[in-house]
């Protein structure tokens, strides 16, 4: 009997990535394409699916596809994302006509969320944070092991939350949490400082040790994060906090960092625990293949 298989496609700020998998996420191809901006992002993700379905050599079941902002799930439509710049962006039945196969839209975050509780740093826990720290900030939370989320499938947009005033976001807001600790913005913020440009927070991460300029940005960027997440923490109190995305490479130097600040915000709750996550840049499409097959639940 041929095993069937699922598209799964995360669409990230800068990357969109694309695997054909069967249901244990064993990957049969994989795809990448660099994200364009605005309505032109949707056919940059039908021609990846393209490449990725002329491949199979089987039935393809469906297909899941995760993108980031605000996302109507019920309605299949990408609401709005300030970072990539579309607003109301029909997805699942232009795809779905395209590749003529059923698909499930998600928000990226959450996708890559059941994907961690499932087989990942959350596994075998029920109250949990997801946080992802890449081109923009954003967390999921599981509560009594199912993901939470608005009326239209929102989670919680923690990168939006205003946390030091003079920094202006894409999104139009100012000070918000991820014009200061996300991924591309410290980046952004060692480039202005050293007159040097990097590829990202991850090379920013491994000049700690031996550059105070860095050193200055980490800190700041930690310290704007736990702000933000001891709010998250308040209301929600988690066990565990996951931390995936750019800042996840600095493993246990961001888990000890952030556990010491989070111990110092949060006095009326426990503090949270908190890990790096174990899937990496993966975990998105995993989840997105999860998806493919049937709707997410994490019980």
């Amino acid at each position: 009997m041929t095993t069937p298989l699922a598209l799964a496609v995360d669409v990230g700020g800068t990357t969109i990535k694309g695997e054909l998998v069967d249901r244990d996420g064993t990957v049969v191809a994989a795809e990448r394409a660099p994200t364009p901006p605005g309505e032109s992002a949707r056919e940059a993700i039908g021609r990846l699916g393209d490449r990725l379905l002329g491949t199979a050599a089987g039935p393809v079941r469906g297909a899941g596809v995760v993108v980031p902002g605000i996302v109507d799930a019920t309605h299949g439509v990408a609401t709005y994302s300030a970072n990539i710049g579309w607003r109301d962006l029909a997805l699942a039945e232009p795809l779905a006509t395209r590749w003529q196969l059923p698909v499930r839209l998600g928000h990226d975050v959450a996708s890559a969320a059941v994907a961690e509780i499932r087989y990942g740093a959350g596994r075998g826990e029920t109250d949990v944070c997801f946080v992802v720290i890449g081109t923009g900030v954003a967390a999921v939370v599981v509560a009594g092991g199912r993901v939470v989320t608005g009326h239209h499938g929102e989670i919680a947009e923690i990168g939006h939350l205003a946390v030091r005033p003079g920094h202006p976001c894409p999104c139009g807001g100012d000070g918000c949490l991820e014009a200061v600790a996300s991924a591309s913005a410290i980046a952004r913020s060692y480039a202005d400082r050293s007159g040097e440009q990097v590829a990202g927070a991850a090379e920013v991460v491994a000049r700690l040790d031996v550059d105070p300029r860095a050193r200055e940005v980490w800190q700041e960027a930690v310290e704007a994060l736990a702000d933000g997440l001891a709010v998250l923490a308040t209301v929600v109190a988690p066990e565990l906090i996951v931390v995936g995305g750019g800042l996840s490479v600095a493993g246990l130097r961001l888990v000890e960092t952030l556990e010491r600040e989070l111990a110092r915000r949060t006095r009326v709750v426990a503090p949270a625990r908190v890990t790096v996550a174990q899937l990496g840049p993966r975990a998105g499409v995993v989840g997105a293949g999860m998806l493919a097959f049937e709707p997410w639940t994490t019980t």
